[in-house]
């Protein structure tokens, strides 16, 4: 009996691929087609342009066009779509990067089984047939290799394990942007495809109700992705997605507890862990602790001062003189890239807005310049917007929950800003220069 017709590019002969995985029979499981790989793809398709949104917006609220808060001077274009980051509400980037993180990490097992589903199509034989598939193998290389640097410096991102060869910063940024233009030209190949084998007349008939016993290889199509030798099946195509569903459902539960924050704090086991200083006050989780970055003692100590820059004005306050000053409170959060964030924390300390008027700034229209006890690092300095500055929760805080700042949290004062990511909410603050905005 005549088997069925090798796809396009597979078939023996003068082209006849080595041996290996590029053969025809190689790769066996009944259950990789269309369907199963446009599935994958339509998660994949939502799932990774939610990643790509909240990713440009984490990085847009870095205000990276503000002096000291660029690790990517070179972007050019690539920050065409930078605005100024609101303060309201005040839970907004807890929010956007709790979704950018969890999201990233419950699409682990989706984008796993996609890159199983088409692995045939990564050696296909021959590799080049024709300008637009060399185009689209392209894209497919980049995809590959983008999305998996982007999830893997990702994962090792929210356990901070930083073992890049550079910023994590500057390399997620860029490989966010190739990831993104490799998705755009496989879409635009893909997508037609994908519409059909889910609703048009490619999808296979009763695929959610037919059993692994009776699971059968899709017809051969030009895709390349059906064996024209199949293994008897193990497992149906819903219990495959089933599967995947039920990962990703798993690293939900274990994930997002660490920025919904309340009971669900318990459950989040992949969060980074051994950072929250006991009970009381100040029992909430800290990033840097001040050993980690090297802040001594004697920084926080009686000789510390608070130095004030304006317009032609400066002024040195020592921690005494800093509480004496008109005292305010505001409830807010710590967010993090790293996916984590704190519940609110009542916060009291001096109104930056307030700061800015004892040097004679402009306290509606003016930006700020913070600088670190913290002797070294990327993040040693941050900038502020003048919309940040004149928040009137944007404090330079002193107390949280009723105590005095422990060292880990940033004694002698800290900066705390509504919506702003956690690492520009400096800690161990020695001066502020304020300046046009």
């Amino acid at each position: 009996m005549k088997g069925p017709t090798p796809p396009p590019g597979r078939a023996d002969g003068p082209g006849r691929p080595p041996p290996g995985p590029g053969r025809p029979g190689f790769w066996r499981s009944p259950l990789r087609g269309p369907w199963l790989t446009s599935v994958f793809g339509l998660v994949l398709l939502v799932g990774v342009v939610l990643l790509l949104v909240t990713g440009l917006l984490s990085y847009a609220a870095y205000n990276p066009d503000l002096p000291g808060n660029d690790t990517t001077p070179d972007r050019g274009v690539l920050g065409f779509y930078l605005f100024a980051w609101p303060t309201d509400p005040h839970w907004l980037y807890r929010l956007t990067q709790g979704v950018h993180v969890t999201a990233g990490v419950v699409l682990v097992p989706v984008l796993l089984a996609k890159l199983w589903s088409v692995i045939p199509r990564l050696f296909a034989w021959p590799p080049l047939r024709s300008p637009a598939q060399a185009l689209e193998r392209l894209s497919l290389l980049l995809l590959v290799g983008g999305a998996l640097f982007e999830f893997a410096t990702g994962l090792l991102d929210v356990q901070l394990h930083y073992v890049f060869p550079g910023s994590f910063y500057v390399l997620h940024f860029y490989g966010a942007w190739i990831m993104a233009g490799a998705f755009v030209v496989h879409v635009a190949f893909r997508l037609r495809l994908m519409v059909r084998a889910l609703w048009g007349d490619g999808r296979p008939p009763g695929v959610w109700r037919t059993p692994a016993v009776r699971t059968r290889a899709e017809p051969p199509d030009a895709t390349g992705l059906v064996t024209p030798d199949p293994a008897p099946a193990t497992m149906s195509r819903r219990g495959a997605v089933a599967m995947v569903g039920s990962g990703s459902l798993l690293l939900l539960g274990v994930t997002a507890g660490q920025s919904i924050g309340g009971p669900l704090r318990a459950t989040a086991l992949l969060a980074p862990h051994g950072r929250e200083p006991g009970g009381g006050p100040l029992g909430f989780q800290v990033n840097k602790t001040a050993a980690d970055v090297g802040v001594r003692a004697r920084d926080l100590g009686p000789a510390w001062r608070l130095v004030l820059r304006g317009p032609g004005r400066e002024v040195s306050l020592n921690r005494s003189q800093v509480g004496d000053l008109p005292q305010h409170t505001a409830s807010l959060p710590i967010a993090c890239v790293e996916g984590w964030s704190t519940e609110d924390q009542l916060w009291s300390g001096v109104r930056l807005a307030h700061l800015a008027a004892l040097v004679g700034a402009d306290p509606a229209g003016s930006s700020a310049f913070v600088e670190s006890a913290q002797p070294a690092g990327p993040f040693r300095t941050a900038s502020l917007r003048d919309n940040q500055v004149r928040d009137p929760r944007s404090l330079l805080a002193l107390r949280v929950n009723g105590a005095d700042l422990s060292p880990d949290h940033g004694y002698p004062a800290r900066v705390i800003v509504p919506a702003c990511p956690g690492v520009h909410n400096t800690k161990w603050v020695t001066r502020v220069t304020f300046g046009a905005p």
